[in-house]
């Protein structure tokens, strides 16, 4: 019997997206190596480590993020169109000496954008992979968007969160899908955990918001409710947005295997947490293999 073209789809899912390691750790446990992969926002960027054989590094580096590293990593530019450029993480990607272009990985992979001005999904399937990484973890509000072929463009959840149908079209058989942002039908937002490495990476960067509001003269509210921190409105809109494209997505494209990773009060932005999120993908797989085996025989 040949053996099915498998396809990995990894999710949109902010640092939620650590998941993916996980995941990806879990099937190789089960002798599941992928075809194609495909993957959105910070599933492009695991994604990409694991298509040029660099997931071991990516790995480390997030598990060894402290709060003075994440504080680093946090280059403020409010003119080009987020809090952040990313370019220490370029600079990361950079030293993992992967091949610079897409038509070289190891492994056929398609990173997913979201054109700013039509809102169309765009796959960046040839060229220099950091750029098709950088472009699709463009998330709004946060990371700027990126300029390519004439266009500005956004994270690739605002179009399509969950890549299924890339998989599909890059030849797979059987397609395995991972949401890291799976949580209970009746619960959207949850408050985030108390965490103290968290909250010295806000503290970093509600700084020079606060400054710069202050040469605005914007004022701070002086009474009343105690409003939620922008951080917060950011990560629970975008959960809102991301959450309804996916399920009409998935409505019209399911995958063969669904792998959804719950994270209990983990929001989009606590990139410290990669430890909880590796293992919590990896219990995913392992609580979804014999779902996996059912798929792959056919």
């Amino acid at each position: 019997m040949t053996k099915p073209k498998i396809g990995i789809a990894l999710g949109s899912g902010g640092a939620r997206g650590w998941s993916h390691i996980g995941v990806l750790r879990g099937l190789e446990d089960l002798g599941i190596e992928p075809d194609y992969i495909a993957g959105c926002s910070m599933g492009a960027l695991v994604g990409a480590a694991r298509a040029g054989g660099r997931l071991d590094e990516l790995e480390e580096w997030a598990l060894t993020l402290t709060p003075a590293k994440a504080a680093m990593m946090v280059d403020m530019n409010f003119l080009h169109g987020g809090l952040v450029d990313a370019k220490p993480l370029i600079k990361f990607f950079e030293k993992l000496d992967m091949p610079e272009m897409i038509e070289d990985l190891e492994i056929p992979y398609i990173s997913v954008a979201t054109d700013m001005r039509s809102g169309k999904e765009i796959w960046l399937k040839d060229g220099p992979m950091i750029e098709a990484m950088r472009a699709s973890i463009s998330l709004p509000g946060v990371v700027s968007p990126v300029f390519k072929d004439g266009r500005w463009l956004l994270d690739g959840g605002m179009s399509n969160p969950l890549p299924v149908s890339v998989c599909r079209a890059m030849g797979a058989d059987v397609v395995i899908a991972v949401n890291p942002e799976g949580k209970p039908d009746d619960l959207m937002w949850q408050e985030p955990a108390p965490n103290e490495a968290w909250e010295a990476v806000k503290s970093a960067m509600n700084l020079p918001l606060r400054t710069a509001l202050a040469t605005l003269n914007v004022g701070m509210p002086k009474s009343g409710p105690k409003a939620p921190n922008y951080f917060d409105v950011v990560a629970m809109s975008i959960d809102l947005m991301i959450d309804r494209i996916r399920r009409n997505r998935l409505e019209r494209d399911p995958p063969d295997v669904l792998i959804e990773v719950e994270l209990d009060r983990f929001t989009i932005l606590e990139f410290l947490r990669a430890e909880e999120a590796i293992a919590e993908g990896r219990a995913a797989v392992a609580a979804m293999e014999s779902e996996i085996e059912k798929a792959l025989i056919g």
